[in-house]
């Protein structure tokens, strides 16, 4: 697979989130998934990215049994940020903690979990308010120095954010959501991005799995599902938002590809320093996202595109309310 640098690390053109590969309400043979994460590697995927918080604790283990062969030839990205409660550990609702002795903590499990020697690349998860960036980027620092970790990354931070960190301690990589129907970082983050070359990671590059075409407007979500509490996917709206999907769907027939293989595509049309991560727990929707990387749209498709995407309005916000919070600081 062709591959992509995220500042000075090189990794796979595309990466595979695991996060759902044990992070779920859904039951998940873990010898399936550590099978999975093996098949990626041999299909081409250097790129895994997992966190703290996912299981709690259990996704970072499930990599560090998966990806052990493979030490040296693949990149684990991990990340930091959350508070811990006794008996429980981080949780996403929490609330943060990049008290720099957290961050410290926090990367000395990581590694035992991973089984490595250092951690590829260390994300913020979310940004800290309580916490200056400077000294979060400067406790990552320590971190680099005693050769703990090897890059630094933020996640869902603004450009100001990004520039405090990156005067302090050079960024390689910011991951924030951005697909065909969320493009708000192209407003500064992405610019900002390309100044400093720091590398960019969407996440959630398929829309939570909108933009495949395997969501109608029929579909239900059981209650423990983040989707049947997103406003965008609710049911009142996704008459509208599933125009989207049926021009991208019929743009792809032309083309031999699947909507989803266009929604990656187009990503990595945008900048040759961009690195989608789909998730996904199956093999089959694995290669098709692999798929993706030898799609290569011209000009004009991206002009054809572009004209689609400026006719559909997509109607509500990408996260409940109540997350929103944790975004763009």
């Amino acid at each position: 697979m062709e591959k992509r640098r995220l500042g000075n690390l090189e990794v796979s053109a595309l990466g595979l989130g695991c996060m759902r590969m044990s992070w779920s309400d859904t039951p998940v043979d873990r010898d399936d998934m550590i099978k999975l994460i093996r098949q990626a590697v041999e299909l081409g995927i250097t790129f895994f990215d997992t966190a703290e918080v996912y299981g709690p604790f259990t996704n970072e283990e499930l990599l560090g049994e998966a990806l052990e062969p493979f030490k040296g030839e693949v990149v684990i990205a991990t990340k930091f940020g959350f508070k811990h409660i006794p008996g429980k550990g981080p949780t996403a609702g929490s609330g943060q903690d990049s008290r720099p002795e957290q961050i410290r903590r926090v990367a000395e499990a990581s590694l035992k979990r991973l089984r490595v020697e250092a951690i590829d690349l260390f994300y913020q998860h979310r940004v800290d308010p309580k916490v200056p960036i400077e000294d979060v980027a400067g406790a990552v620092q320590d971190l680099i120095r005693e050769g703990k970790v090897k890059h630094f990354g933020l996640s869902e931070a603004s450009a100001e954010t990004i520039r405090r960190a990156h005067a302090v301690q050079p960024v390689a990589a910011v991951q924030s959501e951005y697909s065909l129907w969320y493009r708000e970082p192209e407003k500064e983050v992405l610019p900002t991005c390309e100044e400093l070359n720091i590398g960019f990671v969407p996440f959630s590059p398929l829309g939570k799995g909108f933009l495949t075409g395997a969501v109608d407007e029929n579909t239900t979500y059981e209650d423990w599902d983040l989707r049947a509490r997103i406003p965008r996917f609710a049911p009142e709206v996704r008459k509208n938002n599933l125009a989207l999907v049926h021009r991208i769907t019929e743009f792809g027939k032309r083309k031999g590809a699947t909507p989803g293989q266009i929604a990656l595509a187009w990503l990595l049309a945008q900048k040759p320093w961009i690195v989608p991560i789909p998730g996904t727990r199956k093999l089959e929707r694995l290669k098709e996202n692999i798929g993706a990387v030898d799609i290569k749209l011209t000009d004009e498709d991206l002009h054809e595109l572009e004209g689609i995407l400026s006719e559909v309005t997509i109607i509500g916000g990408r996260y409940p309310e109540s997350l929103e919070e944790l975004t763009g600081r």
